[in-house]
């Protein structure tokens, strides 16, 4: 793709795939200022009171709380877990450390309602359905896969060297991982926790089978209130969410261009 006019096809072809992609989730946005009780596209007249609505209702406020509470500890969670397994398995000279790898992404292959029912079952027994540490738990084993890629992406591009010679310097094995190993890794691990984040407080499968009446996630609640009527609350809040991961996604893709530069 040397020539001016492939490269600028090739441009045109990728915008419109990823107009292709994004449109549906675009709708959503004017579907938020409707005028109407209904959804209705286009709007034939415009309001904000979705929008007032939803941050008036507590219940909407407190599913929302609770999604970020939930989401913030599923990152952190996850992202110690799976650094540790990334790191783990890449210098394992184990004949298992594959098969480790395998199992520790099989919940990205596993449908999702397969997961739900065995982690419905397995909490009912242990007294953990509706409650926030069977929250983070369950959404913490979705997350681990999505931590555990760039993690290790980073890790095989990682020149052991360095860590060698902090080691050689009278640097302890923490020590030079700490303060070697992880900062060359930053990128893959801020990517994992942001993945891990976007992957609990999307998450709504698994959700519903765990709720109770006292700990609902955003999601569980836009699902619950679409399957009763067509309030465009759930609009705004969709149109929040993109909002908001839009902003954390170019966040965190400004923060690892800008650590790329100045390595």
């Amino acid at each position: 793709m040397r020539t001016g006019p492939a490269r600028i096809a090739l441009w045109a072809f990728s915008v419109l795939v990823g107009f292709w992609l994004i449109a549906p989730t675009l709708v959503v946005i004017p579907l938020s200022f409707t005028d109407k009780a209904s959804l209705v596209f286009p709007p034939t007249g415009w309001s904000g009171r979705w929008y007032t609505n939803f941050f008036t209702d507590p219940r909407w406020t407190e599913a929302l709380l609770s999604s970020l509470q939930v989401g913030v500890l599923v990152a952190v969670v996850a992202t110690v877990l799976g650094t540790a397994a990334a790191i783990a398995l890449t210098r394992s000279g184990s004949r298992w450390a594959k098969s480790s790898y395998g199992l520790l992404l099989a919940p990205m292959i596993v449908p999702t309602v397969v997961v739900a029912i065995g982690v419905y079952a397995l909490f009912l027994q242990y007294g953990l359905l509706g409650t926030l540490f069977g929250f983070v738990t369950a959404h913490t084993v979705l997350a681990l896969p999505f931590v555990i890629i760039p993690v290790t992406a980073s890790l095989r591009g990682f020149d052991r060297r360095l860590e060698d010679a902090a080691l050689i310097c009278g640097a302890s094995r923490w020590g030079a991982i700490r303060q070697v190993t992880l900062p060359q890794i930053a990128p893959g691990v801020v990517s994992g926790a942001l993945f891990a984040f976007v992957t609990s407080f999307d998450e709504v499968v698994v959700s519903l089978f765990i709720q109770s009446p006292y700990l609902q996630t955003l999601p569980v609640m836009m699902f619950a209130s679409v399957t009763r009527d067509t309030d465009p609350t759930i609009a705004a809040a969709a149109t929040l969410i993109i909002a908001f991961t839009t902003v954390l996604v170019l966040a965190a893709t400004f923060a690892t261009s800008r650590r790329n530069r100045v390595r």
